[in-house]
Order: C-alpha cells, then sequence, then structure tokens
C-alpha cells in the first residue's frame, strides 16, 4: 500500500471536484446579482452553500455506512450534476437558493466518503500523510478552480456560465470513481452500522463535547483567516490587486506543506504538528492588527499560510483515530459537523465583535481562540488518540505487542512455540541441562 497506489482512486476524483467547487465559489453571489438579488440576498447565497455542507455532513455519514464509499461518491457526483445544472437554469434567485444549498450537501457527502475509505483502507503508519494528501488535494483545486472560472468568463460571459466548469468536474470525478477501482481486497462495502446516530452520539458524547469541540475551534480559527486576511487589507487602504496577490503568496505557502505534515504525523504523533499549528496562527492572527504596509501584511500572511499549511489533515486524522470501526461513517459525519460548524461560526464571531468593538479587536479575538485550542488538543488528544505524541505511540505499540504475544506463542493446534521446540529432536549441541 503506497500513497502512488491509491492516488487515481482517492486523490484525483477529490482534485476533479473540488476544483469545480472551486470555480462556482467566487460566481454565487454574482449570479445572485444578476437575477435581481440585493447585496444582502447575494451574501445570503453564498453563506447557504456552507450551510448545505453543515446540514449534509450527518445525513453523509448515514448513506455513507448504508450504501458503501463508492456509490456514495457516486450518488453525490450525480447529485452534483443535477443541482449545478440547476443552478445553471436558475433565473429566479429562490431557485438559485434552493440548487446551492442542495449542492453543498452534495460536496458533504463526496468529501466524508473519500476519507471515511481512506480511515479503513490506509494502514495506520500511513494515515497521516494521506489524508494530509486528501486535504492538500482539495485545496489545490480550490486554488486553481477559480482561474479556470476565470478563463470561462473571459470576454465578458454572464457568472452562471462558471457553473459549466463545476458540471464537468463533477461529471469527470464520478467517471473516475466509476472506471478507476479502488484498491482490491482493502474497502469491503459496509452495511447499515448496527447503531442509530442517536445512539452513536450517546456513546461517545465525551469524545465529541470535549475533542469536537477542540476541533470546532481548530476549524473556526484556521476559516477565519480567509476572511480577516481581505478584511484588514482592505482597512489598510491596499487596493484589490495587491490584496489578492498577498492571499496568494499565503496560499502558496499553506499548499507546500501538506505532505511534509503528515510525515511529521506519521512519526511523531499529532501533536507535533497540531499544536504548534495552532500556535503560529493564532499568534499570526493576533499580530495582524500590526501591521500597517505591505511588506508587513505579506509577513504576517505567510506565518498565517506556515501555520495553516502544518496543519493539513490534522481534523480528518483526529476523526480516524477515534471513529468507532463499527460505525464509522456516521461517526466521522458528526466529527465533520463539528470541524464545519467552526468553519461557519468562526468569520460570525469576528463580526460580532467588530460590531460591538472594531475590527482589531474580532481578529485579536480569534487570535486567543487559536491559543485556547492549542490547550484543548494538549489536554484532550492523550485521552482519546494513542498517537497523540511518541510517548503515547510507544505505549500503543508495547501494549499491542503484549496482546499478540500469546498468539505469536501458539500453533494452530493449540501447541505452544516452547513446546514445539523441547519436542523436536536435536542434530547438533549439548543436551539440555
Amino acid at each position: 500500500m503506497t500513497l502512488w497506489r491509491i492516488a487515481p482512486a482517492v486523490f484525483l476524483p477529490t482534485l476533479l471536484f473540488e476544483t469545480g467547487q472551486g470555480a462556482i465559489t467566487p460566481i454565487v453571489a454574482l449570479n445572485a446579482r444578476e437575477l435581481g438579488g440585493s447585496f444582502g440576498v447575494a451574501a445570503l447565497v453564498l453563506a447557504l452553500l456552507g450551510l448545505g455542507q453543515i446540514a449534509g455532513d450527518v445525513p453523509a455519514g448515514i448513506l455513507a455506512a448504508r450504501l458503501g464509499d463508492r456509490r456514495a461518491m457516486l450518488v453525490a457526483s450525480g447529485a452534483a450534476v443535477v443541482t449545478l445544472t440547476g443552478c445553471l437554469l436558475a433565473r429566479d434567485v429562490l431557485l438559485l437558493i434552493g440548487c446551492v444549498t442542495a449542492t453543498g450537501m452534495t460536496n458533504s457527502v463526496f468529501h466524508l466518503a473519500r476519507q471515511s475509505y481512506l480511515t479503513e483502507a490506509i494502514p495506520v503508519r500511513l494515515r497521516s500523510r494521506a489524508l494530509s494528501t486528501l486535504g492538500g488535494t482539495a485545496r489545490i483545486g480550490a486554488f486553481f478552480g477559480p482561474f479556470v472560472g476565470a478563463a470561462v468568463l473571459r470576454g465578458g460571459a454572464p457568472a452562471r456560465d462558471a457553473y459549466w466548469v463545476g458540471l464537468v468536474a463533477a461529471v469527470a470525478a464520478g467517471l473516475v470513481v466509476l472506471l478507476v477501482r479502488d484498491v482490491a481486497g482493502v474497502t469491503p462495502e459496509r452495511r447499515a452500522a448496527p447503531t442509530t446516530t442517536r445512539a452513536l452520539l450517546a456513546s461517545h458524547r465525551q469524545v465529541i463535547t470535549t475533542l469536537g469541540m477542540a476541533a470546532l475551534m481548530v476549524s473556526a480559527v484556521r476559516a477565519t483567516r480567509q476572511t480577516v486576511l481581505p478584511l484588514w487589507a482592505d482597512h489598510i487602504g491596499l487596493d484589490a490587486s495587491t490584496t489578492s496577490l498577498v492571499f496568494g503568496i499565503a496560499g502558496a505557502v499553506d499548499m507546500l506543506l501538506f505532505y511534509p505534515s503528515g510525515r511529521v504525523m506519521d512519526r511523531f504523533g499529532r501533536l507535533p504538528v497540531a499544536v504548534p499549528s495552532m500556535l503560529v496562527l493564532g499568534l499570526s492572527e493576533a499580530a495582524l492588527p500590526l501591521t500597517h504596509g505591505v511588506l508587513a501584511l505579506t509577513v504576517v500572511a505567510m506565518a498565517m499560510g506556515f501555520g495553516n499549511g502544518i496543519g493539513s489533515g490534522i481534523l480528518m486524522t483526529l476523526g480516524a483515530d477515534v471513529a468507532p470501526p463499527a460505525a464509522r461513517s456516521q461517526f466521522l459525519g458528526i466529527w465533520r459537523l463539528c470541524a464545519d460548524s467552526g468553519n461557519a461560526g468562526g468569520p460570525l464571531l469576528v463580526s460580532a465583535v467588530a460590531a460591538v468593538g472594531s475590527l482589531a479587536a474580532g481578529i485579536v479575538t480569534m487570535g486567543a481562540v487559536g491559543l485556547v485550542a492549542a490547550a484543548a488538543l494538549i489536554r484532550w488528544v492523550p485521552r482519546y488518540s494513542p498517537w497523540a505524541h511518541p510517548g503515547t505511540m510507544a505505549r500503543h505499540a508495547a501494549a499491542e505487542a503484549g496482546a499478540m504475544a500469546p498468539h505469536a506463542a501458539a500453533e494452530p493446534g493449540g501447541v505452544s512455540a516452547e513446546r514445539r521446540g523441547s519436542s523436536r529432536p536435536r542434530t547438533t549441541g549439548p543436551p539440555p541441562g
């Protein structure tokens, strides 16, 4: 099992699907304006793309548990074709609202199914690298998608034409899932999990209310960086072109670090990556209001990209570590609900603090949340994940070795290796004793 071996079946569909989503995200609000919506309505339509993803997290886990990961991805690709066609043909805002919300729900199903597959199929020694690469692949698609959409819209085409990119990408991703088989023998199709979501919430209440809340804070801080950076750039008087350049530089730093992050987590555990990620990201966000020029802003933006990049895949990896095998897809749906709620809640918290105080106060508040998230990870990750740091990894390996020793010492017929050795005739050496 290697990452290269599974790349066509796992990472290529994600790259294609996320490129399509990246192409449509910048134009959803513009499309709403073309259909006569106000600025407030346009902002709401864009927000519904993320809210649809949140609404789809738990149902996505149930669907993947019932159908299996491959079928769930095919369903998500087919549904995305339908919803994006609706967006393309929509001639009023209400229809666009429904189609955009449903598109967000298809995103949940597609990404959860790939995460669930990797969690089940990949050996633990490769888990972090695989999930970090999955997250990095999605970031690459989201980074290049807007450029593909811009090429389609060149020459004054209406904003809705960018949906063609999403449609083609969804069809291509579905075809890859259909035609390129997963690695044979490692991912049996699962039937419905033997528990309800309500029972799963009750039995895993502690991990969800502790480590799950830490994941929510991590997601909130990471999502906020995409909001506060352009807002602060505008606050200090930078034009849109310069802001985009600074944002792109930070994104490039972010994308370059996903694989090294996974290697470190596989070798040294989750905390040596998760805690520095939150400390760097929290402190750099808190330092953002101290910048007043392009150079200082770029340096801080690169630090934010570095902090986010070294934490690539950490939430998916932690979810894989703590997910119960009997109800893995359902649990990961709940876990993604925590993370996606943080993605939506972080910018809202900045907005609320800025409304009663100032933009700088809102940014610093989220920097403080990053430090709290680091403390929460230090407190809860070792409790629930055997791969928290080298100490827990060594204890887990020793416990597994101790548990396997009696089985390794016995023959299939129940005769121990020691008795087997003593009953075999000696041909050389002195007699025992």
